[in-house]
């Protein structure tokens, strides 16, 4: 059965590409874009901020008036900063909170009453291996993606009563354009910054990572397998094996010797 579905964050990434796969499998696919983009013939774009909650409700509304139901939501954009945070701005604090986090919840909440009524639906949440693990000097994104993390948790019991399903992705490094995006938004360290030499190094290791990353076309079909089960399962790790291996390893280990393990990949000066 064909569904319609709101996806954020479509004009670059994995937004981009499960987008249209999806719309290609005969979906009738609404992506929401911050600015406005050339009219994708496979997509629906629609002009939305996650940080504006008029944009939010105008959205959600504009689909319901022409479709009268949401399928599946699928929360997918966010914005990546990157830094120290004892030197991180207070814009970029706020944004990346406001964006990742606050933004998710007040589009959850829009769409909701109307899976509530229809008497079913998918929320999938997009959250990362940095939502099961703190990265360093990613301690934003992370705090984030961990909020994603318990938030999910709570409301797939809270709606399980109307048959709506909440599933969690924690996608590892991906090649998308979050390595150039992310450079937008970094903490402003000079050389007379004490984290200065240590983020030069570690982020470093975060870019190679990223930017040796998988195809996100993986990560899109298994998206589209996701939508398409009827009872898909509540939590996808989608990643390398060592980034798989790393989260079994967290739950196995003390947390200094977890920790020890993640310094050691980062180049964490002692």
């Amino acid at each position: 059965m064909k569904k319609i579905i709101l996806i954020t964050g479509v004009s670059s990434g994995f937004g981009r590409v499960t987008s249209r796969l999806l719309a290609d499998e005969g979906h009738k696919v609404y992506g929401t874009v911050r600015k406005s983009e050339e009219p994708d013939s496979k997509v629906f774009l629609i002009r939305m901020d996650l940080t504006d909650i008029g944009s939010i409700k105008n959205t959600v509304k504009t689909i319901i008036d022409k479709e009268g139901r949401i399928d599946v939501l699928i929360n997918n954009a966010g914005m990546h900063t990157g830094g120290p945070v004892e030197t991180s701005s207070p814009e970029n604090i706020r944004l990346q909170i406001d964006t990742n986090f606050i933004g998710t919840v007040h589009l959850t909440r829009e769409v909701l009453p109307y899976m509530r009524q229809q008497g079913e639906g998918k929320i999938i949440n997009f959250s990362s291996i940095g939502g099961l693990m703190g990265l360093p000097f990613q301690a934003l994104y992370s705090a984030a993606k961990y909020a994603i993390e318990g938030f999910s948790e709570a409301l797939r019991m809270e709606v399980k009563q109307f048959n709506i399903k909440v599933i969690l992705i924690n996608p590892g490094d991906f090649h998308t354009n979050n390595t150039l995006n992310r450079r937008n938004f970094l903490a402003a360290t000079g050389p007379e910054d004490p984290y200065h030499k240590q983020f030069e190094k570690t982020l470093k290791v975060i870019e190679k990572d990223e930017l040796n990353g998988r195809d996100p076309e993986l990560l899109a079909r298994k998206i589209i397998r996701i939508v398409e089960q009827k009872n898909p399962k509540q939590h996808y790790i989608i990643g390398s094996f060592d980034q798989k291996m790393a989260v079994v390893i967290k739950r196995l280990v003390p947390g200094k010797l977890f920790s020890g393990i993640l310094e050691s990949h980062y180049k964490i000066d002692s």
